[in-house]
């Protein structure tokens, strides 16, 4: 289980942080910056959420904050589903229920870490 957790462990914190790079170099003509704006979603979101999701990469590897990063986790993927809804985009907000999941298996599971 210890090996499963931290392959998990890795990879979320692998999402987030290329998550959390891509918001920061969006640019106002790609995909993604399109996607925000149908959400109804401002730059100062997309940045803070970034910022937010680089934080979340690096506490998640640490045992002490493991539990609290994989919160915060679930909940930012939460909010993205709840946005994707209010903007009417059902089969995207279905498609993150996976990445939904994730954080709160870690939690089931625990840092591979700690004693």
């Amino acid at each position: 289980m210890r090996i499963i957790s931290g392959l998990l462990i890795l990879i979320t914190a692998c999402l987030c942080l290329k998550h959390g790079w891509d918001g920061l170099h969006m640019h106002a003509q790609s995909e993604q910056a399109k996607i925000a704006a149908n959400m109804g979603l401002g730059k100062d979101v997309i940045v803070t959420m970034s910022i937010l999701n680089i934080a979340v990469a690096v506490a998640i590897l640490i045992p002490k904050t493991f539990f609290i990063a994989s919160l915060v986790n679930a909940m930012s993927i939460l909010l993205v589903m709840a946005f994707f809804l209010r903007a009417g985009n059902y089969k995207t907000a279905l498609i993150e229920i996976p990445f939904l999941l994730l954080p709160l298996l870690l939690i089931y599971l625990g840092h591979p870490l700690k004693k």
